[in-house]
């Protein structure tokens, strides 16, 4: 795909790249990536329009050797950098990492070290783009089978949390929240119930939904896919149906983001904010509340041109409508007891 098209330049392409890898991508002009700013980082990490090197292009001494001097602080920024660079290009990379002495902590200290930074704020370009290499090779212990569970036992996610928690808007911050919310993204595309169950005893729907509100438009797409996947599950449906509180702090924001997608269109992000609402027309509860709030920009033709190209978004919206049309059915676990 030619990201060029979109007004989005070379230097961002390392951001683009924590959409891709969890399955989000550009869908359409009207998108308002064309006035995303462009970054000046230094990342070293080639554009997603070259081809990633092959295994066999790769001397697997050399990422042996890279891992080794991670737990070099005079050596881990070079080893940093290099790995991320050839991470695509190793599948095993995630376990490597994982069961090699001391490189996860060497890890964690990478992102430890940060936290002064951003409280208060005076993270650099150059230490936002270290530890986001640090990031991009936790995303791909995040990602691998092998890894995934043990990552989630050892609640390395809470580590990422605080980059979540900060609401400046200088590059620096702002990739650092998106590279950050890969990698709970990498998590959640997995669909499996123990990533659900895990994040539902944290913080992250607050989090995401603060993102949601007042973040970039990457830094919306990624939280509003987190949210998305979280309600896809029936466990995570329920949990944010359980209380009036919760839904309608996610009606809220979902509502708001609406209102403005009809004054700034972007098809990527408003097909999963279409996708929220849907998931969640499917409780019962939900949905007789949805009757009374669903924007009336759902219900008009304010999205059908940004909708002309997506065929799913408007297959999904033209269902949300159904669902919501339909008479209502009382739920059984809203009647009294007798």
């Amino acid at each position: 795909m030619n990201f060029v098209q979109y007004g989005i330049r070379q230097s961002d392409f390392r951001f683009l790249g924590v959409l891709v890898q969890i399955g989000l991508t550009p869908t359409s002009p009207c998108s308002q990536q064309k006035k995303m700013a462009t970054g000046q980082l230094q990342t070293g990490i080639p554009p997603l329009t070259q081809a990633p090197p092959t295994m066999s292009q790769v001397d697997r001494e050399k990422i042996y050797q890279w891992i080794i001097e991670l737990t070099n602080p005079e050596t881990r920024e070079n080893a940093l950098q290099e790995l991320s660079k050839k991470r695509e290009a190793v599948p095993d990379l995630a376990p490597m990492l994982w069961h090699s002495f001391g490189t996860v902590a060497a890890l964690l200290q990478e992102i430890v070290n940060i936290y002064p930074a951003i409280h208060p704020p005076h993270l650099t370009a150059h230490q936002s783009n270290r530890v986001c290499n640090a990031l991009a090779l936790l995303q791909c212990v995040a990602s691998h089978p092998e890894t995934r569970s043990a990552f989630l036992q050892a609640h390395i996610p809470l580590f990422l949390y605080p980059f979540l928690h900060t609401i400046h808007k200088t590059r620096p911050f702002e990739y650092l929240r998106l590279t950050s919310l890969g990698v709970i993204g990498a998590l959640v595309k997995t669909d499996e119930q123990e990533v659900i169950t895990f994040l539902l005893t944290t913080e992250i729907i607050p989090l995401c939904l603060r993102i949601m509100e007042a973040g970039s438009e990457l830094s919306k797409t990624v939280a509003t896919f987190i949210l998305q996947k979280i309600l896809l599950d029936e466990l995570g449906l329920s949990y944010i149906c359980q209380t009036y509180e919760r839904f309608s702090h996610v009606a809220m924001i979902l509502g708001k983001m609406v209102l403005h997608l009809s004054k700034e269109m972007s098809a990527r992000l408003l097909k999963h904010v279409v996708r929220c609402y849907l998931r969640l027309s499917d409780n019962p509860r939900a949905r007789e509340a949805l009757r009374q709030c669903l924007p009336d920009q759902l219900k008009d033709n304010t999205f059908s041109s940004c909708m002309k190209d997506d065929n799913a978004t408007k297959r999904w919206l033209m269902q949300l409508q159904q669902n919501l049309e339909a008479p209502g059915i009382p739920d059984p676990r809203s009647m009294p007891l007798s």
